[in-house]
């Protein structure tokens, strides 16, 4: 069933990236996603950005997108959901280390996340990924968390040059954290799953899919690979846990 929800506020987070803020709470776990409708338009899934208020941070990429971005402070949109399994932080968290690894737009539901750990008592690390220092999302609002926060563009624009996976790598020689989170491509999961798996780091993996009903249906969202052949991520993810 949906719910309608008004735009309170928006927030440009860059050249093609905005945050729309609604106008009440959507209780929610870091990693779970949500079905946006708009009538006479389409509906698809987006990653809770906040619960409290619910937020969406959506990048324009096509007639969906560009049509949230065109919504003003007061336009309503119809959500379904919470919908799937979302991350788990390390119970007992005080003083533990976690590390957050955000390709391109996957780098958006791990600030819910990084939110919740720094409440809880973790440290944060945090690699993000972009094609160019444009492109770099929500760097400022982790560091103003606490986080500790590592860019990689793939043009050297800002931070290093290079993958994201480059930064993982590097600071889990440094400071091995109890485990490792993260969101974006699929080839940059893949590599983050086999760097884990060789270190012996647990890890929780939001894997992306296409999505069409959210509920298991229709079977448009199966992943395949290692352990995942038949895995739906709208229910038995988006997040696995390694």
């Amino acid at each position: 069933m949906h719910q309608t929800f008004a735009i309170a506020d928006i927030h440009y987070e860059n050249y093609r990236t905005k945050t729309l803020v609604f106008d009440r709470a959507l209780p929610s776990e870091p990693g779970q996603f949500v079905m946006a409708w708009l009538p006479t338009v389409d509906e698809r899934p987006y990653s809770v950005a906040g619960d409290d208020p619910f937020s969406m941070t959506v990048v324009a990429v096509g007639p969906f997108s560009e049509a949230l971005h065109a919504l003003q402070p007061g336009d309503r949109v119809w959500i379904r959901g919470p919908l799937g399994q979302g991350f788990r932080l390390p119970t007992q968290g005080a003083g533990k280390h976690i590390l957050l690894a955000g390709g391109g737009y996957g780098v958006a539901p791990l600030y819910f996340l990084a939110q919740r750990a720094v409440a809880s008592g973790l440290t944060v690390d945090v690699c993000i990924g972009a094609l160019s220092a444009d492109d770099v999302l929500l760097a400022d609002a982790f560091e103003r968390l606490g986080a500790a926060v590592h860019v990689m563009t793939a043009d050297g624009s800002l931070g290093r040059q290079g993958l994201v996976t480059a930064a993982v790598e590097a600071v889990t020689g440094t400071r091995a954290p109890v485990a490792v989170y993260g969101c974006g491509p699929v080839p940059m999961l893949e590599a983050v799953e086999t760097m884990c798996r060789d270190h012996s780091i647990p890890h929780q993996l939001s894997w992306e899919a296409r999505m069409r009903c959210g509920m298991g249906l229709c079977g448009e969202c199966e992943v395949h690979g290692r352990e995942r052949d038949g895995w739906l991520a709208c229910v038995d993810g988006p997040v696995w846990e390694g």
